[in-house]
């Protein structure tokens, strides 16, 4: 069926429980300020919808102040996605393929410390890592078109419509390999992170209908549980906006997805990045990456091209390392 260890996963998972109250209070931070903007600007749109001559005014003006609210902070996010890669994402998945590989790591907070050496050995500045981890996104889209998406799997005619929905669920099931190939990064011991990543991805690319069996399994497990959380989340969401001004019950809805993308980020997405982790350096195990893959990705995709140059541009001069060799 799959070939992740769940029990595993789940240990590992224990075994970085410093990482995971970092993720909640992080991620929980960011639902608290979307909270709070959201019920700021309502209710200073509530107040000033007053001095407006439509009855429905004061309504009308805290919809749209818990709108600009929720936008102003959904900016901020975007703009500390650098720092939330670099120091909460990079770090946990560093600490996660040592454990992978047997090696041990610090425990108590000085795993926070430990992981952040390992990544800025590797990285060097945070700008670095976000340039290969969106090289290595844009990559990653091709991947599916040139697998031949679900028909590899499917190959039944007739069901065109059925195809075209499975592929689009396997382009979602993808949502995690750039942070399989920021472990693979981090694994390898290499002079140069953009010519590790262009072999990571060659190597998920030769390696895809394993990975994407595995992926799929991982998503549709995945997506019970957060539909599980959000219906979970939809009560104290809505007792938060019972105290706002207004009809503001349809906001609930939307904080309820907050609140289940928080809970996502900070227990589910490290569990799913472990047993894909799993799978990907199992499977990769003894391989080097393929030239035909390479030539076809580089084909394919121009953000594979971009990651090549910057890789040739940067690397030693040998053209392909060793794949599985660990720190």
């Amino acid at each position: 069926m799959w070939d992740f260890d769940i029990g595993r996963s789940v240990s590992i998972m224990m075994r970085t429980w410093p990482f995971i109250v970092f993720r909640m209070i992080v991620y929980f931070g960011i639902t608290l300020a979307y909270i709070m903007a959201t019920g700021t600007g309502a209710s200073v749109g509530y107040g000033v919808g007053h001095i407006s001559t439509d009855p429905d005014g004061p309504l009308s003006f805290a919809m749209w102040g818990g709108i600009v609210g929720f936008g102003l902070v959904s900016i901020a996010v975007y703009w500390i996605r650098e720092y939330i890669l670099y120091v909460v994402k990079a770090g946990h998945i560093a600490v996660m393929v040592h454990l992978i590989d047997g090696h041990d790591v610090p425990d108590g907070q000085n795993q926070i410390a430990y992981a952040k050496e390992v990544v800025t050995e590797r990285f060097a500045e945070a700008n670095i890592l976000f340039v290969v981890d969106q090289l290595v996104k844009g990559a990653i889209r091709a991947i599916t078109g040139l697998l031949g998406g679900i028909a590899a799997f499917l190959p039944i005619p007739g069901l065109s419509g059925l195809v075209s929905f499975l592929n689009t669920v396997i382009r979602l099931s993808l949502t995690y390999v750039d942070e399989i190939i920021l472990g693979y990064n981090i694994r390898i011991n290499s002079s140069s992170p953009f010519e590790t990543a262009r072999q990571g991805v060659v190597l998920y690319a030769q390696n895809g209908k394993i990975m994407v069996k595995n992926a799929v399994w991982l998503a549709v497990i995945m997506w019970g549980v957060s539909f599980v959380i959000f219906l979970l989340m939809l009560a104290p969401a809505a007792a938060i906006l019972y105290v706002m001004p207004g009809q503001l019950a349809g906001w609930a809805f939307v904080l309820a997805i907050v609140f289940a993308w928080a809970f996502k980020a900070a227990f589910i997405e490290p569990f799913a990045i472990a047993c894909l982790m799993q799978v990907y350096f199992k499977t990769i195990e003894g391989q080097v990456p393929d030239a035909a893959w390479d030539a076809r990705l580089a084909d394919a995709s121009s953000k594979f091209r971009e990651l090549k140059r910057k890789a040739l541009s940067t690397f030693d001069g040998s053209r392909w390392g060793t794949a599985g060799a660990t720190r």
